[in-house]
């Protein structure tokens, strides 16, 4: 397996620039361990990111890559499936990356059900323009934007997810490193718009201002307030304050938009082409 993973890297572009206890590092090692069980063909393979911290994982990744513009990671990628549907698509972005800025293109990848496995690196903060409060951050969360906390309730971004249409959402966090690899896995093999929200942390920008102590505290602390989805639904939900379930969360079938487009351009043409032969205009 350690040499399936070794491919899909950018050796050279090592070590990765990321900061001393940051948990983008345990995600990328969750997407090329998910890479090499999904026995991705790295010349079909199409990986995304937008800007911000977690989207520079796209240069440490042996693919086709786009390191594209704030928020419009999806709208790139849509174009890409567009034009060739029988690529893999992946989709990295942050939570302001892909909730603030591109919250447009979010819910309407999700409404069209495309193709692409989108996963959300979910930091609670912008951590690479200055630790501004995002849309996913804890309410009364301190950030530079909210030095005396944040009173603007954040998205829950499964449910955000799942409302707007996407038929897989998970949740996995870096504590649970292997669980996130397989719902990554599971995403991608699912036909439609995947969303894997991976909870990881920021020490510097998030951890630092609301005292949740080093990379180290800041995992326990996942491991603390994560329920597996089995359990939680089980729960009342005084009993799940101030926690998070994990776990797949919603899975469901329903037509995808590429398969919709192409049918539709297959019975254009047919019909184009049978009022050519009865002489039509």
């Amino acid at each position: 397996m350690q040499n399936n993973v070794n491919k899909y890297l950018r050796s050279e572009k090592l070590p990765h620039i990321w900061c001393p206890g940051c948990g983008n590092g345990i995600v990328l090692g969750a997407i090329t361990r998910a890479f090499g069980l999904l026995d991705c063909d790295q010349d079909n393979t199409v990986v995304v990111s937008g800007i911000g911290c977690s989207s520079r994982a796209t240069g440490y990744l042996d693919f086709c890559t786009l390191h594209t513009t704030h928020g419009r990671a999806l709208a790139f990628a849509t174009g890409i499936k567009m034009a060739r549907p029988e690529l893999k698509v992946f989709v990295l972005m942050g939570d302001g990356d892909s909730t603030g800025i591109g919250g447009n293109h979010f819910i309407h990848a999700a409404r069209r059900n495309i193709d692409l496995t989108a996963i959300i690196f979910n930091n609670s903060i912008y951590g690479m323009t200055g630790g501004q409060s995002s849309p996913l951050s804890p309410l009364n969360s301190r950030a530079t934007t909210a030095p005396q906390g944040t009173f603007e309730r954040p998205f829950d971004l499964a449910e955000l997810a799942r409302g707007a249409g996407a038929t897989y959402v998970a949740r996995g966090t870096t504590y649970h490193a292997n669980m996130l690899t397989q719902l990554i896995r599971n995403g991608a093999d699912h036909k439609g718009f995947s969303v894997v929200e991976a909870v990881t942390a920021c020490p510097i920008s998030y951890g630092r201002r609301n005292k949740m102590g080093n990379g180290y505290d800041m995992l326990l602390w996942q491991k603390e307030h994560s329920v597996p989805v089995e359990k939680a639904r089980k729960l009342t939900p005084l009993e799940m304050e101030g926690k998070f379930a994990i776990g797949e969360l919603y899975k469901a079938d329903a037509p995808e938009f590429t398969d919709i487009y192409e049918r539709f351009i297959e019975e254009k043409q047919k019909k184009n082409e049978e009022e050519r032969h009865r002489g039509v205009n």
